[in-house]
């Protein structure tokens, strides 16, 4: 199974790749660099003070007695070679190209002009050579060198990894410095409600973050006060529409009796309930205006189902749970209503049924056994003047208004509006209030 790299969905992490590539190889890259500058610098100051040592030793060994050169050859002793008093051991001829050979040459700088030398190399783990010369007496002594070179001191790599984390701790630094106001941004963007009262997008921070923001709150206003103008033309030309169509009612029932004055009559009913929707559509949109208080949900829905059932509707009411909730109750009593007329309008009866409570969030479910709506076509039927004739009932007519008012009201308050076909027929339309509402 092929394993595929895939590139960072979100921008934080492709930050965060980046960057820290980005400081792994800058911080590998210096490291090196140093290595190496430290490594030449150690080497070309060893190999000096070997050339150095070992010409002065070897000067010593020769003008003191054989009797003393045991005593002197462990003061003469250092910690990468010393001296013995005899012929070197077996070997194999020096390589030419590591730091042996390197310590060999140095060796034949400094001793080659007085003495003959003689290299060889010890097989082992590590590097390892014996450089043999004779004395003037003719005693032999052995240089036995165990090179070896330290660049970096123990705690290098430990600061050089403290600097890494702490660059890499900017770096989360700056990527959340960067983010927070995009972050923000989207924020206000999804939530952007302009039927809501609008939340500003704090101006301050960077410039640049200053200007999107200023941007944003622009963009807000200028939406809000498009739509509150579309609305109140929408109010004004369906109010104008009022006055005449009043005077063409007065004038219609002064005309004879006939077929044709009760279609007229008819037909300026329907406009009539056309335009109050219209009207009433319209004022939803204002329907975050209103204030909030707590109410006792119970008591405000068997209010309302008592009242439909004093004018003989079948209405009902289960699920009482006693919740107080905080809402704006005119505008949630306009969305029942709208809910409840509508089920009574397809199905003769309507049920409303609460679920949950305040702290988890409500539901309030409004049932009736009509013919139900199309399941292709159940999200359309929020929309404003959408009517599925086709799936209800045609003889009851109705405006397309009455779903879209109690979906701009429920936004209003907060909550959200769904639809669902009940299982054996009918509609199920479910109003959620989230908690503490």
């Amino acid at each position: 199974m092929k394993s595929v790299l895939h590139w960072p969905r979100t921008l934080a992490s492709r930050l965060w790749l980046v960057f820290l590539i980005g400081l792994i190889l800058a911080q590998a890259l210096t490291f090196a660099a140093q290595y190496y500058e430290r490594y030449q610098s150690t080497k070309t100051a060893m190999l000096g003070n070997f050339e150095h040592d070992t010409a002065t030793s070897i000067a010593i060994l020769d003008r003191l007695p054989p009797a003393e050169r045991p005593e002197w050859t462990k003061r003469l002793q250092r910690r990468n070679y010393d001296y013995l008093l005899r012929e070197h051991d077996p070997g194999i001829p020096l390589a030419s190209n590591d730091l042996a050979a390197t310590a060999a040459q140095s060796l034949q700088a400094s001793l080659g002009r007085e003495y003959d030398l003689t290299f060889v190399e010890i097989p082992g783990p590590r590097q390892h050579f014996q450089a043999q010369v004779r004395l003037a007496d003719g005693s032999p002594v052995t240089i036995d060198v165990r090179p070896s070179v330290k660049p970096l001191s123990p705690w290098l790599p430990f600061v050089l990894f403290g600097q890494l984390v702490l660059m890499i701790g900017c770096t989360w630094l700056a990527v959340r410095i960067a983010i927070r106001p995009l972050s923000r941004l989207a924020e206000a963007v999804e939530n952007l409600d302009p039927n809501a009262h609008p939340v500003q997008l704090d101006e301050n921070g960077p410039r640049e973050v200053a200007y999107a923001a200023r941007a944003f709150n622009t963009m807000q206003a200028r939406i809000a006060e498009y739509l509150k103008e579309r609305m109140q033309l929408l109010a004004a030309i369906s109010h104008d529409l009022q006055t005449p169509i009043t005077r063409m009612k007065l004038r219609a029932e002064f005309m004879d009796d006939s077929v044709e004055k009760d279609k007229l009559g008819n037909d300026l009913n329907e406009i009539e309930h056309l335009v109050r929707e219209g009207v009433a559509y319209a004022r939803s949109v204002h329907g975050a205006t209103e204030a909030s208080c707590r109410i006792n949900l119970d008591s405000f829905l068997d209010s309302l189902v008592l009242d439909y059932q004093d004018t003989g509707h079948e209405v009902s009411l289960s699920g009482k749970n006693g919740a107080i909730i905080e809402t704006r109750p005119h505008a949630l009593r306009r969305i029942m209503v709208n809910l409840v007329d509508n089920a009574l309008k397809y199905a003769g009866t309507a049920e409303v049924e609460i679920l949950g409570n305040a702290e988890t969030g409500v539901a309030i479910n409004v049932l009736d056994r009509g013919p139900g709506i199309s399941e292709d076509v159940l999200g359309e039927v929020i929309k404003p003047f959408y009517r599925v004739e086709n799936s209800r009932n045609r003889s009851t007519g109705g405006t397309g208004l009455g779903l879209a008012i109690a979906q701009q009201l429920a936004t209003a308050i907060g909550g959200s509006l769904s639809l669902r076909n009940r299982e054996g027929g009918g509609l199920c339309v479910t109003l959620s209030l989230g908690p503490d509402r």
